[in-house]
């Protein structure tokens, strides 16, 4: 899990995603993203994401079934559209194509397990 001497008190600090699927997940967000995963426990039982920074940022837990729906995670790009390009090629769905908003551009999508997230860049 995450080195707590860098955690910021009352901060967003780890976000975990119901799957169904590990692999279909980390091969989604490998191939999108460049993500890498650290397994849990035999099968595995929970798969850590570890971000840019190589620390680990977040998790899959494993669901018999993904509801959608709830808080919507956006993740930052430098290059909005080398991230829209990306997801596609990896088999996302995009549920939103790119829009402004205050602030900047982003987009939407689903990942193989049903999970909705955006993509923002600034403006």
């Amino acid at each position: 899990m995450a080195d707590f001497a860098r955690n910021t008190h009352h901060a967003l600090d780890y976000v975990e995603l119901p799957v169904t699927d590990f692999d279909a997940v980390k091969t989604f967000y490998g191939d999108a993203f460049g993500w890498q995963f650290t397994d849990y426990g035999p099968g595995p039982a929970y798969v850590g994401i570890r971000g840019m920074s190589d620390d680990e940022v977040g998790g899959f837990r494993k669901e018999e079934q993904v509801t959608p729906g709830g808080p919507l995670v956006l993740l930052y790009s430098t290059d909005l559209e080398a991230s829209l390009r990306a997801v596609r090629e990896a088999g996302g769905e995009i549920t939103q194509e790119p829009f402004d908003f205050p602030g900047g551009r982003r987009f939407h999508f689903r990942d193989p397990a049903g999970n909705e997230l955006g993509v923002w860049t600034a403006a």
